[in-house]
Parts: structure tokens; C-alpha cells; sequence
């Protein structure tokens, strides 16, 4: 276990404050939905399936939830409105539990070569930058060298977000001028990230849909050249999500993991949403651990997602 593997009274609120619109709005309705039920009837799983699919679970991920509740329901014909919520919750931990790797230690990179790097992708908009910073903030507190490469050169405002980040965290940023080849980037920040002996290295990229084949090249030609400077990486292909787009988040999870080898998940602006339920129906849909979730501007507000600690973020503590 890392320094900062426990789980602190400061994050477990930053989460519960994080998840309260999600909290009262979907798993609100939920406890609603179940209050005074004794068992499980068609009522209930009806109130229950349309809550689900109105709160952004989605509809494949929703069914197999209430599948899974039915099926229990069956085992155990009676049950009081605790028994049912913690069913309930029960499914939904499992469910996240098979869709994810094992829970890891608080922003300790698992150092497997030097640099680790991390090539991050997602639309513009989403808090991709932001993340990108706010992931440099943590692996630096937690003892870690970082280098941050600005590879979205179509954007003036990306590469300048970014700068601006890696001076308020202290962390060094490669750029070059706008225009220029992402891929040679790429290159020059692993190229300096080696000659340093740095631990993490983060490279931003470019958030465009709107050509999947173009995007596919670029982002195939930024991982070749990277591996030419650092055998076999990135480590890591983190693709942010905005957890306040709903289903739109899950368009982009299925544009982006067509385009590149997907390997965790970020889902950002879960503070000003009631749509924590995506995390749960793109982690069940697309078979990617998600690995971090934004719960506010801080820099502190970036958590690794805890399954346990998300679960009774939404559903309370049990009682």
C-alpha cells in the first residue's frame, strides 16, 4: 500500500458532496420508489428500471440490473426496504467490481519502467487539460517527477492551459509551436523525460471526432513514435469523460475506443451533475476500469474511483 492508499474523512466528504445531485435524484427515487414494499413486485421493478434508465445508467446495463434483482428478488420472496436497497447496492458493487481491476493505491503510477507514461484523449470540453493537471498535482504530491508534453497543437488555448497548469504545479512542460507535428511532441517530451530520470510522463492530445480515421493515424502515429523513444509505450490510454453529458459520454467512449486502445477511464464534472450514473453504465458497457473521477475545480478534487466508496456515496452508509 501506498502513503496515500487510505481513505480520508476530507475525500470520503469531497466524494459524498460530489455525488449529492446524483444521491437525491436517481438513488432518491429509488428509495422512493421501494418505500413500504415488503418484496419485490412488478411495481417495484418497473419504478426501479425506469429510474435507472432516466439517471444515464443506459438501457443494457439497467436491464441486466434488474435482472439480477429480479432473480434474487425470486430467491428471497419477502423483504423489508433495507433488504431491498441493499440488494440493490449489493448488484450494483458487484457489477462495478467485474467491470474493474482491483482498486489501486491513490495516484501511485505503478512504476513497471521509467517514465510511465500516460497518453490522454478525449473531446474538447470535457476537462481533459484540467484533468491532465490535476493528475500532475497528484503524482508530484505523492513523491513522483512528472513531465507534461502539449501534443494538441491544433489549439492555442489547449497548449496555453496546459502551460498554465504546469507552472502551478511546478511540473515542466514540452510544447513547441502551434501547428506542429503532435507525434514530434511526443518525442521531445519523453525524449527529456529520459534524460531526467522522470517517473510519470502525461502527453495531451488532440480532441477531435469530427474525422475517426484522422484521428485513429494520429493518435497510432503519437503511440509509434513514443514506443521508438520508450519500448512499449504508453503505459497507459486514459480517455476523459464529462459525466454531465449523460449519454453523450457514451458516444464518445464508443468513437474513442474504436480509434485507440482504451486502457482506464476518467469521468469529470460528476460535482455539478445528477448523472453519477454513467460511471456505472459506461464501466458495465465498455469493460474499462474507470480510474479517476472529478468532483470539483480543486486540484484536490480528482479522486481514484473506489468502488466501495462510490457505492455508499449513492446509496448512504448501510444500515
Amino acid at each position: 500500500m501506498g502513503f496515500f492508499s487510505f481513505f480520508s474523512k476530507e475525500k470520503k466528504e469531497t466524494l459524498d458532496k460530489g455525488l449529492a445531485k446524483t444521491k437525491e435524484s436517481v438513488f432518491g427515487k429509488i428509495a422512493r420508489a421501494i418505500a413500504g414494499k415488503s418484496k419485490i413486485d412488478d411495481e417495484v421493478l418497473d419504478n426501479l428500471e425506469e429510474v435507472l434508465i432516466t439517471s444515464d445508467v443506459g438501457v443494457e446495463t439497467t436491464l441486466k440490473i434488474i435482472e439480477r434483482v429480479e432473480k434474487r428478488a425470486a430467491e428471497d420472496k419477502y423483504m423489508n426496504a433495507n433488504e431491498l436497497n441493499n440488494l440493490l447496492r449489493n448488484e450494483i458493487a458487484e457489477l462495478l467490481t467485474e467491470n474493474n481491476t482491483d482498486d489501486v493505491d491513490d495516484f501511485e503510477a505503478p512504476i513497471t519502467q521509467k517514465p510511465y507514461v500516460i497518453m490522454v484523449v478525449g473531446v474538447n470540453g470535457v476537462g481533459k487539460t484540467t484533468t491532465i493537471g490535476k493528475l500532475a498535482y497528484q503524482f508530484k504530491k505523492a513523491g513522483k517527477s512528472v513531465y507534461l508534453g502539449a501534443a494538441d497543437t491544433f489549439r492555442a488555448a489547449a497548449v496555453e492551459q496546459l502551460v498554465i497548469w504546469g507552472e502551478r504545479v511546478g511540473v515542466p512542460v514540452i510544447k513547441q509551436k502551434m501547428g506542429s507535428d503532435p507525434a514530434s511532441v511526443a518525442f521531445d517530451t519523453l525524449s527529456s523525460a529520459v534524460a531526467n530520470n522522470a517517473d510519470v510522463v502525461i502527453i495531451d492530445t488532440a480532441g477531435r471526432l469530427h474525422n475517426k480515421i484522422g484521428l485513429m493515424n494520429e493518435l497510432t502515429k503519437i503511440k509509434n513514435v513514443m514506443s521508438k523513444v520508450v519500448p512499449n509505450t504508453p503505459n497507459e490510454v486514459l480517455l476523459v469523460l464529462d459525466g454531465s453529458t449523460g449519454q453523450n459520454a457514451f458516444e464518445q467512449a464508443k468513437q474513442f475506443t474504436k480509434a485507440t486502445e482504451v486502457s482506464a477511464l476518467a469521468v469529470t464534472k460528476l460535482d455539478g451533475t445528477a448523472k453519477g450514473g454513467v460511471v456505472i453504465g459506461i464501466s458495465d458497457q465498455f469493460k474499462i476500469p474507470v480510474k479517476y473521477i472529478g468532483l470539483g475545480e480543486g486540484m484536490e478534487d480528482l479522486q481514484v474511483f473506489r468502488r466501495k466508496e462510490f457505492v455508499d456515496s449513492l446509496f448512504g452508509e448501510k444500515e
